[in-house]
């Protein structure tokens, strides 16, 4: 069965005390033990996050990473330099890596192989933009994602995939459930074509896109998602707790 991973993710967002402030207030909550609970700080607060949850079953990941060990990379951080540290997770190729920093499907590609050497769990991002939803193409843009992303990748259950699309994404607009659960099915479909059933059907699919504690049980009530990317509503402990214990009658339970 595949367990629930509710995820936050800060962006460039919290200084370090204020990191610290949040995971305290979050870390003291009750939070549901049906889910498995990520937080991605920024990179200047990640140490500092890992040092405050060491007893607690809040698990910590990156926003990103690039793909070599070491070298002259100014202003780049690698996935051995997370592991050192205990970070476990990292997500790549998030729309806003994509769009504003220029990332490429070979740059992912390239990131997710390095993060799995590494034993770091990758959050694969993909999802299209609101022009190529009403030319009808997301679903041809995400499979693209994917299967550029996936070459040559040999422990893809490991992968965890965010669907995100591009127009809900700090927007206050979200995908329908249905809209959601239908993409969501599309992505187990490519990765049962690239590889087999069994891995489609283990791999962990999240929603992204102005999650809150008002939709979060809907959308987790769809079959085919798994989790949620949140963003804005991360920094917010009541909020978060909030989404992270959605149903205790629900999926998960």
């Amino acid at each position: 069965m595949r367990r629930p991973l509710i995820a936050g993710n800060w962006k460039m967002n919290n200084s370090v005390e204020e990191s610290i402030n949040l995971v305290r207030d979050l870390r003291d909550r009750e939070l549901s033990e049906k889910v498995d609970v990520l937080i991605c700080p920024p990179f200047t607060s990640l140490y500092a996050i890992i040092n405050e949850i060491k007893n607690s079953s809040i698990k910590v990941g990156a926003q990103n990473m690039y793909y070599e060990d070491k070298g002259a990379f100014t202003g780049e951080v690698s996935p051995a330099m997370l592991k050192s540290i205990g970070v476990e997770y990292v997500i790549i190729g998030h729309s806003e890596r994509r769009q504003y920093f220029n990332e490429t499907d070979q740059l992912i590609n390239k990131k997710l192989k390095a993060a799995l050497t590494h034993g770091l769990i990758p959050i694969l991002c993909v999802g299209e933009t609101l022009e190529q939803r009403e030319e009808g193409m997301e679903k041809e843009t995400v499979k693209a994602q994917i299967v550029k992303a996936f070459k040559n990748i040999e422990k893809a259950e490991k992968v965890v995939i965010a669907y995100e699309p591009v127009w809900a994404i700090g927007t206050g607009k979200v995908a329908t459930s249905e809209q959601a659960e239908e993409m969501s099915e599309f992505i187990r479909s490519i990765i049962a074509t690239i590889y087999n059933s069994e891995v489609a059907d283990n791999i962990i699919i999240q929603y992204g896109g102005s999650v809150k504690s008002l939709n979060i049980s809907e959308i987790m009530s769809q079959p085919n998602i798994d989790g949620v990317l949140v963003g804005g509503a991360s920094l917010n402990a009541e909020e978060f707790a909030k989404i992270v214990n959605f149903g205790e009658d629900k999926k998960g339970c």
